[in-house]
């Protein structure tokens, strides 16, 4: 049996399971994504998805879980058996509903009532998180280009308006696919101030691209407490065991949200911006362990649950620590194709299996690419970030050290205090 998931939860849950993903593919390479750009950008997208591809859709974005008899006395590392039962109850549905004409089966394969859930709390966050604040620069935006010669139904157009306030903009791909493209990159480059640019490379859409979602997401905070610049210092920092690289190290000694995580050998550091309507988690192992950045044994760990706990404000103390961290910056590209497919969103890609009935009429309607660029600075007077998306423990010691020396790697999270949203999500590991 499926249920829906809360908006915050499913946001976290698939920041995790995508973090996992990017970061097994290369263990001591920096990682920096927004999941909130991706998982909204696609959520668009699933507004016209039905079926089988609704369902893929829904278990990758987290939006739906499911509820398994015996709950207690099935392993955690059991996961097809989560996915198998979904999978039977829609396959049920779906053979019923093969029979039925075009029209009566669009109509029976509108999105389940958790789902619509899903879009109106997308709606509720967005307008949260857009609303104006004197404190710090908070933009997203969405968009959806589409070939002009296909025709789009008319109730996804306004359902994507509705809960995203995306527009479709009809575009040229078959004859002036490069048109398009810069087109798209343009737009791209005005709502992320400048940061991202060229999110789309040369030859990435092409005259047979049909669709290309857009979401940009673009942030920049003051801390509320800042850095003395005079007080940073040139420092190595750690990336394995072994090497080390210069960066400019920044120093404070201030009043921090802290907690000791001794079951990982971690420390958890929340540093607020300004307004404290979003902060900055950092992740620190104490020592590097393993044989490369120090982090394996904590990426492998930290699931939902786990980060839940470990963040809980009742659960970690404010107390004056000796805070280094290195001013760093970073700017990542994704191809989320492969990644999508691996965390199983198998038939979106496929125009053999995809169904956008709800999209379009046109059964031939395919998900062509999922780009994702983002870009991050951090630095004495807080932090700039930007991202477009192309588609409780049974014990606790809470113990206090002088100092919080982030010289080593650490994993990063840029959270929305009250939804509880993870707008940006980091694995430094390399200074440039």
């Amino acid at each position: 049996m499926a249920s829906s998931a809360p908006l915050s939860k499913a946001n976290t849950s698939f920041c995790l399971d995508l973090f996992k993903q990017l970061s097994d593919n290369d263990k001591t390479a920096n990682v920096f994504f927004s999941p909130f750009s991706i998982s909204s950008a696609l959520a668009m997208v699933m507004l016209g998805a039905r079926g089988n591809t609704q369902t893929q859709m829904s278990e990758v974005l987290c939006f739906i879980e499911t509820l398994k008899p015996n709950q207690a006395n099935i392993r955690e590392d059991s996961p097809m058996q989560s996915q198998m039962q979904t999978r039977l109850q829609f396959q049920t549905q779906l053979q019923q509903q093969s029979r039925l004409p075009n029209y009566l089966r669009n109509m029976c394969m509108k999105p389940q009532d958790g789902q619509d859930d899903v879009h109106t709390s997308f709606n509720q966050l967005l307008s949260t998180l857009n609303a104006p604040d004197i404190q710090f620069t908070l933009s997203i935006a969405n968009r959806l280009y589409g070939q002009q010669s296909y025709q789009f139904v008319k109730d996804f157009l306004e359902e994507t308006r509705k809960h995203y306030e995306a527009e479709l903009e009809s575009v040229d791909f078959q004859t002036s696919s490069e048109e398009a493209r810069v087109n798209i990159n343009s737009w791209v480059e005005e709502q992320t101030q400048g940061k991202i640019k060229d999110l789309l490379a040369k030859d990435v859409v092409d005259s047979a691209t049909v669709l290309v979602l857009i979401n940009a997401i673009y942030f920049k905070g003051s801390w509320d407490k800042r850095f003395e610049v005079d007080s940073t210092v040139d420092a190595a920092f750690r990336i394995n065991k072994n090497d080390t690289k210069p960066v400019k190290m920044m120093c404070q000694k201030s009043e921090f949200t802290f907690t000791s995580i001794p079951e990982i050998n971690c420390q958890i550091l929340e540093m607020p911006y300004k307004g404290k309507d979003l902060s900055i988690l950092i992740f620190l192992p104490n020592e590097i362990e393993d044989d490369t950045t120090g982090l394996e044994r904590l990426e492998k760990e930290l699931t939902y649950e786990k980060f839940v706990e470990w963040t809980r404000r009742d659960l970690m103390g404010q107390t004056k620590v000796e805070l280094r961290l290195p001013r760093f910056k970073m700017e990542e590209t994704y191809n989320l194709n492969d990644v999508l497919k691996g965390m199983g969103m198998v038939d979106a890609f496929d125009v053999a299996k995809s169904d956008f009935s709800g999209m379009s009429p046109a059964n031939n309607v395919v998900l062509s690419k999922v780009v994702h660029k983002s870009f991050v600075e951090v630095n004495e007077e807080g932090t700039e970030a930007a991202a477009a998306s192309g588609s409780i423990l049974p014990e606790r010691s809470i113990m206090i050290p002088a100092t919080f020396i982030a010289d080593h790697p650490f994993l990063f999270f840029i959270q929305h205090n009250t939804n509880k949203a993870v707008l940006f999500a980091g694995r430094f590991c390399s200074p440039e």
